[in-house]
């Protein structure tokens, strides 16, 4: 009888655990992905660079589907454009961070999100340091390596 319980708690105990993993697993890629509502908004035909000041840093939640992200509203000559870079579980752990009155110089896809203007970005650039976060077709570094991206992220 006690070799069953100890079966069945062992079990049980497996199945919390898989189930816990996946959990954190999923909420940390949920809607960051290159085909997820979100990463459709990437548009390769509208890549740009931008050079201005950080106003602000932000954690946003882009949508109730997704994991908290990073964006930067940054001022340049001639508007102020909210630069989103990736989630905060992926960007909280680069060596690279942000604050306001930083210079950067921004290139990535021009969308508007919530009618206003945004940037998707594929690089950050502050002092010498380079943020990789996309391709150039707006596949993000956080979801792995693949056939073809470098040791930066980039094709």
């Amino acid at each position: 009888m006690k070799n069953s319980q100890f079966k069945i708690l062992g079990i049980a105990i497996i199945m919390i655990f898989f189930s816990a993993s996946t959990s954190v697993f999923a909420q940390k890629g949920n809607g960051w992905g290159q085909n997820s509502n979100y990463g459709r908004n990437f548009n390769a035909n509208e890549i740009n660079t931008v050079t201005g000041t950080v106003t602000a840093v932000e954690r946003i939640l882009p949508n109730k589907n997704m994991s908290y992200g990073l964006h930067l509203k940054v001022k340049t000559n001639t508007e102020t454009v909210s630069v989103h870079l990736g989630p905060t579980w992926f960007l909280d752990n680069q060596e690279i961070q942000f604050s306001k009155g930083d210079q950067v110089n921004v290139t990535g896809s021009r969308i508007i999100f919530e009618d206003a203007p945004a940037i998707i970005a594929i690089e950050v650039v502050k002092d010498e340091h380079i943020l990789y976060l996309r391709d150039k077709n707006g596949y993000p570094v956080w979801s792995g390596w693949r056939k073809g991206m470098t040791k930066r992220g980039v094709n």
